[in-house]
């Protein structure tokens, strides 16, 4: 599929068929998706909770509302999307040391200059706590639509979920302790023969409504 048959052939899922599990192959294949994500000054500011045994699933119930309730439990695999609280002084110089060791820097003036601005984004962004998350999920939506982008290009179907209690969810993984704030969820696996939304057309407004050619 080129580009256009992928975004036509990707739609939010209902319905998974709970018999169906992603080869680990695959799921390695994005999450290197998720580690290749671009951020603002690679910031880098997230985390990604994989859960994929059906324990994991459960445990997290809680925190889903009984409408997304079925997304989750069926799907083969379902990702928490979570910022770094705070964006801190050692996650700051861990990427740059890691940026550093795989050769980005041929000069100390390069590392000390690429800090200085990162320093400056994230300061930026970060006049209050809320401010400061609020960037980080700009950055988590892009890995997020990477996700969803790269899970129909190899055939897998997806749900991206804001419904769900984020407060419980951070509760029950315990994200307050590991600094970490979740933002967004994803499900992931392979559509049910019976998901309608499946069936549905795509329905977007026409190009003339949506894009302004200068």
């Amino acid at each position: 599929m080129n580009i256009v048959e992928i975004s036509n052939y990707r739609y939010t899922t209902k319905h998974y068929d709970k018999s169906k599990k992603i080869p680990a192959q695959q799921i390695e294949q994005l999450l290197a998706v998720l580690r290749n994500t671009p951020s603002s000054v690679n910031s880098q500011p997230w985390h990604f909770i994989v859960i994929e045994s059906d324990a994991a699933k459960q445990k997290i119930v809680p925190a889903i509302p009984d409408f997304n309730l079925p997304r989750v439990v069926d799907s083969s695999h379902t990702i928490v999307f979570c910022a770094k609280t705070p964006l801190d002084e050692t996650h700051l110089h861990n990427v740059l040391e890691q940026e550093d060791k795989d050769g980005r820097y041929p000069s100390a003036d390069l590392k000390e200059g690429q800090d200085k601005g990162r320093h400056y984004f994230v300061n930026l962004n970060s006049t209050t706590v809320e401010s400061q998350i609020q960037w980080e999920s700009k950055q988590i939506y892009i890995a997020l639509g990477q996700l969803l982008f790269a899970a129909a290009a190899i055939g897998i179907d997806s749900t991206a979920i804001e419904g769900y209690d984020s407060a419980k969810m951070d509760e029950i993984l315990d994200l307050k302790a590991k600094g970490l704030k979740s933002v967004v969820v994803a499900t992931i696996g392979y559509r049910a023969a019976n998901d309608s939304n499946a069936q549905r057309p795509k329905s977007r407004l026409p190009n003339e409504q949506i894009f302004t050619i200068l």
